[in-house]
């Protein structure tokens, strides 16, 4: 079958399901979705919101990805992209770590449909990248691997032959991947190596060599990628500090290797281990999940990060726990996981980029395992 490109409308699939990039092309201004997912181990859903035009989010379904999740209490799968949206929306991505496989789902609104379900070609699968129907699924038990997947029509993953790469050493906890906006480079982090790893991507979809790039600050959690192409990467601090996060920048240079811009800015919060660029590039938010809190910071034209106010722009209920983090495909709005109060924090992004708080949704258990967070 033929892979899947951007712009490209995709045939009807299933029995009568509705294209899903025509399912998005009719979605209302201002309005859209919130899907968390419940990585429970003995079946594995997403739980979708509908988004109002002012942010706020109304319940509406759940869906079983057919595979099963790790369970666990306070974010279990330590990563960010567990639930991935496909560059165009149309897809969504969901990670079965304890069944080792990758569901695949139409998104029309809030409403999904489960489209396949392929193994995850190596153990324990705690996030999705893809960039022009190309996907890696990122492998963080056993040997620790990245494994690539052609994207055909009707949602279907079929995976690389040669496509596997493996991490610097076993259990280095792979906990981020990212694919470069021009699609020449895929980068992942190793959160106990503190490693951020660079490989190139080949016309084939298969991957170079590895270029370990040791993070400069410690605790490397998550990478992002903004829209002009430089990479955000969250970092947890030593153990010892007191809100000791940092954030840090850099380009990534023609030979995998990355050079820093901004090094680990200041959060001024605890555990910051995700991180979101808005649409526009303009800004890039974190999740402080020890102290509660959200961190801005504007995104100059050379990559630059400069704290926004006072850096912290925003606070979720004490004992929150808030984990991943994501933000509207308008631009108009920032949601985050909340663990420890079982529910989704609501933030509506200002034009300079301070955060009003629009309230929290959801009455969802508390500390049980909740892994990712994909928004519309």
């Amino acid at each position: 079958m033929k892979r899947v490109t951007r712009g490209l409308l995709m045939i009807v699939v299933g029995v009568g399901a509705a294209s899903p990039i025509l399912g998005i092309a009719q979605q209302e201004k201002g309005q859209g979705a919130v899907f968390v997912m419940t990585n429970a181990a003995d079946k594995n859903e997403i739980i979708a919101y509908k988004r109002a035009a002012n942010g706020t989010l109304s319940y509406d379904s759940q869906y079983d990805t057919g595979g099963r999740g790790s369970g666990g209490v306070n974010d279990p799968l330590e990563s960010q992209g567990s639930l991935t949206l496909s560059q165009d929306h149309s897809l969504l991505f969901a990670v079965n770590a304890g069944s080792g496989n990758v569901s695949v789902f139409s998104v029309h609104h809030a409403a999904l449909t489960l489209l396949s379900k392929v193994p995850s070609g190596g153990s324990q699968p705690v996030a999705v990248a893809e960039n022009g129907g190309l996907v890696y699924v990122l492998n963080s038990g056993g040997a620790g691997s990245v494994v690539g997947f052609h994207l055909d029509f009707g949602g279907q993953l079929t995976q690389i032959e040669n496509s596997t790469a493996f991490l610097t050493a076993n259990t280095t906890a792979g906990a981020s991947i990212a694919f470069s906006p021009n699609g020449q480079f895929l980068l992942v982090t190793e959160r106990l190596a503190n490693n951020i790893d660079a490989f190139r991507v080949k016309s084939n979809g298969t991957l170079g060599p590895i270029v370990v790039n040791p993070s400069p600050g410690q605790g490397a959690f998550s990478v992002s990628f903004a829209p002009d192409g430089d990479a955000i990467v969250s970092e947890t601090g030593p153990a010892s500090a007191t809100n000791g996060s940092a954030i840090s920048a850099y380009s990534v240079l023609a030979n995998g290797t990355l050079s820093p811009i901004s090094q680990s800015v200041p959060t001024l919060g605890a555990a910051n281990c995700w991180n979101v660029v808005t649409p526009n590039g303009k800004f890039v938010y974190v999740s402080n999940a020890g102290s509660s809190t959200i961190s801005g910071f504007a995104i100059g034209q050379n990559g630059k990060l400069t704290p926004i106010g006072a850096t912290v722009v925003g606070s979720n209920p004490d004992g929150a726990t808030n984990l991943d983090i994501s933000a509207s495909e308008d631009g108009l709005y920032l949601y985050t996981l909340n663990s420890g109060s079982g529910t989704i924090g609501i933030f509506a992004i200002q034009t300079d980029g301070a955060l009003t708080s629009v309230g929290q949704a959801g009455d969802l258990p508390k500390f049980a395992g909740f892994n990712g967070i994909a928004v519309l």
